[in-house]
Formats: C-alpha cells, sequence, structure tokens
C-alpha cells in the first residue's frame, strides 16, 4: 500500500503553508489565483485528494442531503431525483439515498440511518414522513422538505405541482373533446398527488354540469392499473375517455385497451395521463399528459431546503408550481380545434 499523501506534503511541494491548501480546496474560501494554481499542480503531481469527511466534522456540516425514495417503477422519480441531485451538486450538497420498502412512511430503520449519517437536510420524494421523524429530525436540527407530496402538517415544507390545476386543465380538455363517458383509474388514495389531481378533475367535470361515469383504483402500480382497465372495459357500457393519474399507469392502461379489447385510441376511447416523463413522446404511446415542471420543482425544493439549513428560524414554506396540458395523439381533439 502507498503512503497516504497529505496536505503538509502538498504544502511543501508547493511551496505554500499548510493552511493555503486548506483553503484551495474548501468552497468560498479567499485564495489567489497564482496560489490555487500551485496547489492544484502539486495536488494532482502527488494524487492528493481533500478528506471531505473530516473537513465536514470541522465545520459541523456533512453538506449531505438524505434523499428518502419508496420505489423507481414510476419514470418520473428517476427523473426528478437526477435533477435534485444535479441541483444540489451545484450548491456543493451530495446525495446520500436511502430506500424505504413503505410508500406511505419512513420506517424506524431509515429514520435511524438518516441521522447515524448526520444529514444536513432530508427530502423525502414519493414517501411519507411521520410525527416521529419530523419530530426526531427537529430536536437534532435538521430540516424536512417533501417534494411532488404534501402532508397535514404545518411544520412540514413542500413543492408540488400544482396537481388541482392540472386535473381541472384535463377534465376541460375531455369535455370540449365531446366525451360522454368520462372514467378515472386513479392512484393510492393515501397520496396528495392522486387526491389532488382527482379533487381538480371532478371540479372540472362539474363545471360542465357532468359527474365521473366511473372509477377504478391502480394505485400507481403498474399491474394494479391494468387490472383497473380491465374492470372499466369489461362492464357493459365502457367509457369513452378515461384520465390516468399518472402516466406510468397510463401506458398499462393503453397496453390493455390495444392488446386484450382490441380498441383503438383514441377512435375508441381517448386517455390522457398526467407527469409528461420522456416515454409519453414515444410514437407508440403519443400521450396527451400535464407536465410536472420537474426543473423548477427541483430549484424550489433545494432553494427551500438550504435556506432552512442556513436559518434554523425559516418558516415552513409550500410551493404549487403550474404545469401545462401537453396535447399529443393519445385523445380527441376539442370539436373547436
Amino acid at each position: 500500500m502507498g503512503e497516504k499523501i497529505t496536505s503538509y506534503m502538498v504544502a511543501k511541494r508547493a511551496g505554500v503553508s499548510q493552511s493555503a491548501v486548506s483553503r484551495v480546496f474548501k468552497p468560498g474560501s479567499s485564495v489567489s489565483e497564482k496560489t490555487a494554481r500551485k496547489v492544484r499542480k502539486a495536488a494532482e503531481e502527488l494524487g492528493y485528494r481533500p478528506n471531505t469527511l473530516a473537513r465536514a466534522m470541522a465545520s459541523g456540516r456533512s453538506r449531505i442531503i438524505g434523499l428518502v425514495v419508496a420505489y423507481f417503477e414510476n419514470q418520473f422519480y428517476p427523473e426528478a431525483i437526477e435533477k435534485l441531485a444535479n441541483t444540489l451538486q451545484a450548491n456543493d450538497y451530495h446525495v446520500l439515498m436511502f430506500m424505504s420498502w413503505d410508500e406511505t412512511e419512513a420506517p424506524e430503520t431509515v429514520i435511524n440511518d438518516l441521522l447515524d449519517y448526520q444529514v444536513d437536510g432530508i427530502i423525502a420524494a414519493s414517501v411519507g414522513v411521520t410525527d416521529v421523524l419530523t419530530k426526531r429530525c427537529e430536536a437534532a436540527g435538521i430540516p424536512v422538505m417533501l417534494f411532488n407530496r404534501h402532508q397535514n402538517d404545518d411544520k412540514l415544507s413542500a413543492v408540488t405541482s400544482d396537481n388541482f390545476t392540472g386535473g381541472r386543465k384535463l377534465a376541460e380538455f375531455l369535455v370540449r373533446g365531446g366525451h360522454e363517458r368520462i372514467a378515472h383509474v386513479a392512484g393510492w388514495d393515501g397520496a396528495s398527488t392522486q387526491r389532488d389531481r382527482e379533487a381538480g378533475f371532478l371540479s372540472g367535470l362539474a363545471a360542465h354540469g357532468m359527474t365521473l361515469f366511473a372509477r377504478s383504483c391502480g394505485n400507481f402500480h403498474r399491474d394494479q392499473a391494468q387490472e383497473a382497465a380491465r374492470v372499466l372495459l369489461r362492464a357493459e357500457v365502457r367509457p369513452d375517455a378515461i384520465f390516468v393519474s399518472n402516466d406510468h399507469m397510463a401506458f398499462a392502461v393503453m397496453d390493455v385497451i390495444r392488446s386484450e379489447f382490441k380498441l383503438r385510441i383514441p377512435e375508441d376511447i381517448s386517455i390522457v395521463g398526467y407527469d409528461d416523463v420522456a416515454m409519453s413522446e414515444w410514437p407508440c404511446f403519443d400521450l396527451t399528459t400535464v407536465r410536472q415542471p420537474t426543473n423548477r420543482m427541483a430549484e424550489e425544493t433545494v432553494r427551500i431546503l438550504l435556506q432552512m439549513i442556513e436559518n434554523e428560524e425559516s418558516l415552513p414554506c409550500r410551493i404549487a408550481l403550474d404545469g401545462p396540458l401537453v396535447v399529443r395523439g393519445s385523445a380527441r381533439l376539442p370539436v373547436d380545434e
């Protein structure tokens, strides 16, 4: 095993003080360009890497954000997590991911791991946060953010898309398309995203004197969405349009419609979704959907979380960002277009 290269050795080779080496590798520190060049050249020649963990212990900050997710089945989350990670890294923070097998709440083992790693903050995506986690993090001075979900807890900050307005847009679009038997394949009813999207959709139908023709639940899972579609399509009178609560389930519903029931989309039945994941624009799906403004959601989540890390007196904040309706070929167009 080779000799461990230290900052003292780099300083000696560069002809500078050891504190100058520390300043070069500490973000935000003041150091001349000439000194920085000499230190980095010496570090490269010696193969030196600064000890990030030791620096974090000395400063009292790990510069690590714990990200808790429940599953990656939904294509929205890998894309969103990539954007969150990139935004955090641009602010000199890094992500440590924790998987939760329970999407209703983060288990105690995950809570313990988050606290053991001394993360500076927590982002919970696709998973609920219990009162126990909230209180333990509050006692430890660790702020918690909800991403793409909110809860009835005034202490928790959250960033979502405007799911209610998105649901209304989809209802308006289908009504204007002349549909009369509009059904809904719902996600998990315990998620605020599902409740808000459906509430907005029902509000949009009611504004035109209409009610939901039928409802089935897919719980945000592909296999359950397939069965939900079968329930709707086996009925004596089928719907002529279906709002599926996210794109991931919409793809499953479309496959069942075409492969099992030999129906045409949109000629026999229109399908709309929510999220606008990359697969939505694939020719085989060509899905009309509401786009979640993922970039803005990631930026706002990181901005609020870092603000809470820097200022313990920051008040909780909730933001719902509007997303556009993206019209493609999976649903009949409104008659006036």
